[in-house]
């Protein structure tokens, strides 16, 4: 996380709000064969974050056998171009929104898995509505249960949250505004209403 205490995220609320606004997250942990990441989709539970993995990944057996896990969610993120500020001597720099959780990992049983499975399936699909959401029921019979057999699902209990949002909230207003207008005219809209909601 970014060193610079006016970046750091404090509110446990505000992170866990932006780990379900993301959905998808690199979770980390050490292996017989060093440090391995894989990418796979979140869900924040009270103090806890579900997740699953394909059975085939070089991180799963670590994780089934229970071990030490860091989870790493990253929410919109932009360049900024020093010529964008309008001030004498700035440098490049990013822009971004982070969070990361620590903390055990252990594996679901089967229970768990469906319901996890039927949880973001259920989050993500109302994100596409007026389209009708998707069920699993659409499957042809027997279909649901073989692919459930190649994931496994996971908790990390969470020990520590910690996030940033570097968006350059030590600016004046009429600075931040610039910014976001530059950003607008790339596309990069999203860190745009992060850094100027007013706009």
């Amino acid at each position: 996380m970014h060193p610079n205490s006016k970046f750091q995220l404090t509110d446990r609320d505000e992170m866990a709000e932006i780990v379900r606004q993301v959905g998808f997250g690199m979770i980390v942990a050490q292996t017989p064969d060093g440090l391995r990441p894989a990418h796979v989709p979140v869900l924040v539970d009270g103090e806890r974050v579900l997740f699953h993995l394909s059975r085939g990944n070089s991180l799963h057996d670590t994780l089934a056998g229970g071990c030490e896990g860091l989870i790493v969610v990253d929410g919109p993120h932009a360049y900024i171009s020093p010529d964008w500020y309008g001030l004498e001597d700035r440098v490049p720099t990013w822009n971004y929104v982070a969070v990361e959780l620590t903390g055990p990992v252990s594996p679901l049983d089967r229970d768990g898995l469906v319901d996890l499975v039927d949880r973001l399936s259920e989050a993500h699909e109302r994100r596409l509505a007026p389209k009708p959401a998707w069920r699993k029921g659409k499957m042809t019979p027997g279909r649901y249960e073989g692919l459930l057999k190649a994931i496994t699902g996971f908790e990390l209990g969470i020990r520590e949250w910690r996030g940033t949002a570097k968006i350059d909230q030590d600016k004046p207003p009429e600075v931040r505004a610039r910014l976001a207008a530059a950003l607008r005219g790339q596309g990069e809209e999203a860190m745009a209403r992060l850094m100027d909601p007013q706009a």
